[in-house]
């Protein structure tokens, strides 16, 4: 671990630097307090021979990249804080724009990817007008959910409100014993790691108990790199109205293989949650055995997960023109009992099954094929459809369907309509995030 840590890394296909390649800009996960560009999980070689540059950045994490003080506010000719790791992801998006030609790459054409805390990052950049003309299509894989979905909280599509993140802030200095920004810069980094990886419980929701709750240390709702709120931004328009691809895996967000509640306390969690709507919720999701209960939670899971994402779509088009593409990820990958768990897709999309030790299947170097073609077509084209690919329909609020990526791809309704009601109904109940 290191403080220089602001590199990058880039595959290209080209033979020249006059190709003009599409740009494919990748920003990984790690709940905003690990991870590396260089893990061999991003290898980009397997992505970028299908007629692409592929970059991988680094970016400052934890209490580096997101801890917010009112002495460092003041320092700030812009009085913002808590967002260094998010301008970090910036800078690299102008390196690009200013150097990747010399690669083969088209500056031009840079589409941002990421998953999880990555793809809470690429929203925050589809927002900020601090990136406006860096970029014109964004993935965001694990990382886009609906604004009343109370489970938004829990995860890393989670942000601070600015006087919160100060609050944070002060806590940490206190706990470390310093009173001020010089002091802070004089720690080691050793000490400067110590709490680097707190939780946040502040405003804990019931779906917290899905076993994620936010990271301390995370962006920040600081009116210059994020001005507004998730319901805002789609309410009043992204600052970057570009071609957008998102979408879920069937094993996360409180679905899992490993999921095991009795009939009792499925209902308890239901009335905790549902409250009044709780008698709609069991006659949707009934349960009268332990196995029913399990298949029911993971069942509503997936369900709201889905229908957050179309509804977020709907949301989108009002007052966005550029298209929004949605997935629903079931694929188990061999050799493993989580199912098609957080992170599951990636080698896929990234096509490089070539670089580790697990049991691949001849079905699962077809699929990486077909989801690293898909990603491909939307790097180029932003539209993840051609050749032989079985047709992607983008995400329309008259068409109640999603595209479902496994051994065959396919397009898959959301949820029947009752249910899709319901959690309309519940999402209702919700104060938007």
């Amino acid at each position: 671990m290191s403080e220089d840590c602001l590199n990058l890394n880039v595959w290209t296909s080209a033979d020249s630097v006059d190709d003009a390649l599409p740009v494919y800009f990748w920003i990984y996960g790690g709940r905003f307090i690990n991870g590396a560009g260089s893990v061999s999980l991003y290898d980009g070689a397997g992505l970028a021979a299908k007629g692409l540059v592929v970059v991988t950045i680094n970016y400052r994490m934890g209490a580096l990249g997101f801890l917010a003080t009112s002495e460092l506010q003041s320092e700030s000719p812009n009085n913002s804080t808590g967002n260094y790791g998010l301008l970090d992801q910036i800078q690299a998006l102008k390196w690009v724009h200013e150097n990747i030609a010399a690669f083969g790459g088209d500056p031009t054409k840079v589409t941002i990817g990421g998953q999880s805390a990555g793809a809470a990052s690429v929203y925050h950049l589809v927002d900020s007008p601090l990136s406006a003309g860096l970029f014109r299509g964004a993935i965001a894989e694990s990382g886009i959910r609906f604004p009343n979905d109370p489970l938004i909280w829990a995860l890393a599509t989670s942000y601070r409100t600015f006087d919160h993140a100060l609050d944070g802030g002060a806590t940490y200095m206190a706990n470390h014993n310093v009173s001020s920004a010089a002091e802070l810069r004089n720690l080691s980094i050793e000490s400067i790691l110590n709490g680097n990886d707190d939780n946040d419980y502040y405003g804990t929701t019931t779906d917290a108990d899905v076993g994620s709750v936010p990271p301390l240390f995370r962006p920040t709702l600081d009116g210059y790199v994020m001005p507004e709120t998730y319901l805002e931004a789609l309410e009043n328009g992204p600052a970057n109205d570009v071609a957008l691809m998102t979408g879920n895996n069937a094993d996360e967000s409180g679905a899992a293989t490993t999921t095991n509640v009795t009939v009792a306390e499925y209902v308890a969690a239901a009335t905790e949650k549902y409250g009044d709507l709780v008698d709609e919720y069991l006659a949707l999701y009934p349960a009268n055995t332990d196995d029913e209960a399990n298949n029911m939670t993971n069942n509503a899971a997936r369900d709201i997960s889905r229908v957050g994402s179309w509804l977020f779509g709907n949301y989108w088009a009002v007052a966005a023109s550029s298209p929004f593409y949605t997935y629903f990820w079931s694929r188990a990958p061999p050799g493993q009992t989580a199912g098609a768990y957080h992170m599951s897709e990636i080698n896929y999309c990234f096509n490089n099954l070539y670089d580790t030790d697990s049991p691949w299947e001849a079905d699962d170097y077809a699929i990486a094929d077909v989801m690293s073609s898909y990603w491909a077509n939307f790097v180029k084209n932003l539209n993840p459809n051609g050749g032989n690919l079985t047709y992607w329909p983008a995400s329309v609020a008259t068409s109640n369907t999603t595209m479902h990526l496994d051994v065959t791809q396919e397009v898959m309704e959301i949820a029947d309509s009752e249910k899709i009601d319901f959690i309309k109904k519940y999402f209702a109940t919700q104060t938007p995030y």
